[in-house]
């Protein structure tokens, strides 16, 4: 018995490849096929998808569908696997008609056709059991069906798959149609359903018969397929073996490469949420040696792309005490110091960290930086002597390191020798972050999103925001997008939720964006890019 079940883990994940591959070649005759149809078992579906193989290449599902009605009607074990392929062949029908644009006979005869896709697929659900793949098949076509048409059944018709989903799998150790229905989901943006099919497919796979390089091969087949749900869900259980069947020394090593994998990083895969839930079973291994510089640097800054600023400072904090002479201490500090400002309303903390940075010698576009920010809080605060001085600072120190910070800080100059307010943009950006009354923006529901976070020198960068404020009723609200921080030199307006820029200089630039329409403020976002050469 586990000899069998080894050969099915084995061999079921190329069965796709098998079913694809088998139909290239000339289908057989027609009536050797209806033969094999006729003949074939409950559930036995390879000459069946080879008749469907061969009408489907030439889009003739009317002629597939009227052949297979007439199929076998002696023998009613293969009739719920026939009256799922009429039901997927009408669906596939309305699907190439709307590509097609063949409208006259997609309002001519779609009704028909629906109604053909219903009754089929009920009639093979109702004539097997949750334990027959072809139930489960068309479980999932209804779902997509009534899914397509937005209608009220498609909610319900969810439910019946999911529900069925399990129990399938405690009766069968051929699972495809796991994994297939929890690719469907996720195409469909179901996201929490996809996840719970990959978990019951990932427990199936994952049994106790499977040893553990094999569960590793499993997640990094999957990870390179970049299905990183069904990647760390298998990935969790190879975790889960490991902790407990090997030493520290040996287990702590496979943990660091599995977070590597996930952390982010550019135009890859990656799932920087996963990454930190595999740093924390290395932290609960009571391994704190195993974070020497760069893996706890890499640690906080996935945290950082992450968004998930607290976490992110408390590894940066713990990270200067560590790495007190690393070369990355100018850019820890800086984020640092940006974090407890912008993400945290903590201006007595976050000007420690700046002060501490700009009294660094010699000068660096990161003590610039910090000195600019300090700036901007003394002007906000309206100190403006104080703010004048450390903007002349910078305008002395200034040597070609950062011309765009220099352009920025002759402005805040000029605002300042003119008797001119503060930039409104900055000044909003500062008020929603600091100001008590803005406590409930709390950056929940506006994502700031560059096309690249690691950009180089001169290298375009496509800067873009989301929002998800809820319902408004039926009022079109009239939404300002409020951009302040290190933008390139570019200066989108107030209607743009997104602008192409690029950038002269290294290290990292903050973005803003405060959400406004005309009743107020409506959220803020930050984000941090780091510019290399």
């Amino acid at each position: 018995m586990k000899r069998s079940l080894k050969i099915t883990l084995a061999l079921f994940l190329f069965a796709f490849v098998f079913c694809r591959n088998s139909f290239a070649q000339e289908p057989r005759d027609p009536k050797e096929l209806s033969k094999c149809i006729c003949e074939a078992k409950a559930g036995d579906l390879v000459c069946l998808e080879e008749l469907k193989g061969a009408y489907f290449k030439d889009n003739k599902y009317s002629e597939f569908t009227e052949v297979s009605k007439n199929l076998c009607p002696q023998n009613q074990e293969v009739q719920p696997a026939i009256n799922y392929y009429i039901a997927l062949a009408r669906y596939s029908q309305l699907k190439y008609l709307e590509e097609s644009k063949s409208w006259d006979e997609y309002f001519a005869k779609g009704n028909d056709y629906r109604d053909d896709i219903v009754n089929s697929a009920q009639k093979a659900v109702s004539l097997t059991t949750n334990k027959d793949a072809v139930n489960i098949y068309a479980k999932l076509l209804i779902y997509q069906f009534h899914k397509d048409q937005q209608d009220a059944l498609g909610d319900a018709a969810l439910s019946d798959l999911m529900g069925a989903l399990p129990e399938y799998a405690h009766a069968n150790n051929d699972i495809k149609v796991i994994k297939i229905a929890a690719d469907k989901l996720l195409s469909y943006g179901e996201n929490g359903k996809s996840k719970e099919a990959y978990k019951i497919y990932a427990e199936k796979l994952t049994g106790p018969e499977v040893k553990d390089a094999e569960l590793k091969n499993f997640a990094a087949d999957f990870y390179k397929d970049g299905n990183l749900e069904l990647a760390e869900n298998i990935y969790d259980k190879y975790i889960e073996r490991i902790l407990k069947g090997l030493p520290k020394a040996k287990s702590v090593p496979e943990l660091i490469a599995i977070a590597k994998d996930f952390t982010y990083r550019d135009n890859a895969l990656c799932d920087p949420l996963y990454a930190e839930k595999v740093f924390k079973k290395i932290e609960e291994t009571g391994e704190k040696k195993a974070f020497d510089e760069k893996l706890m640097y890499l640690r906080g800054f996935n945290l950082e792309k992450a968004k998930v600023f607290t976490q992110a400072k408390d590894i940066y904090v713990d990270f200067l005490k560590s790495f007190s002479k690393s070369s990355l201490v100018p850019e820890v500090t800086y984020k640092t110091g940006v974090i407890f400002v912008y993400a945290l309303r903590d201006i007595k903390s976050g000007r420690e960290y700046f002060e501490q940075l700009a009294k660094n010698e010699p000068v660096s576009s990161y003590s610039l930086a910090s000195l600019y920010q300090l700036g901007l809080l003394k002007q906000w605060e309206e100190d403006k002597s104080s703010a004048k001085e450390l903007y002349d600072i910078i305008v002395a120190k200034e040597k070609g390191l950062d011309p765009e910070r220099l352009s920025l800080t002759q402005e805040r100059l000029k605002e300042i020798e003119r008797n001119k307010p503060l930039d409104y943009n900055i000044k909003v950006s500062l008020d929603t972050s600091l100001k008590e009354e803005f406590a409930n923006l709390d950056m929940s529901k506006v994502n700031l999103k560059p096309s690249l976070y690691l950009p180089e020198i001169s290298k375009e960068v496509e800067i873009s925001s989301s929002a998800s404020m809820g319902p408004t009723g039926c009022l079109q609200v009239e939404l300002q997008y409020l951009w302040s921080g290190d933008m390139g030199g570019v200066l989108p307006s107030a209607t743009q939720p997104g602008f192409k820029t690029s950038y002269k200089s290294t290290g990292t630039k903050l973005l803003i964006m405060v959400l406004a329409s005309p009743e107020g403020k409506l959220e803020r976002g930050i984000d941090l890019l780091d510019v290399t050469r």
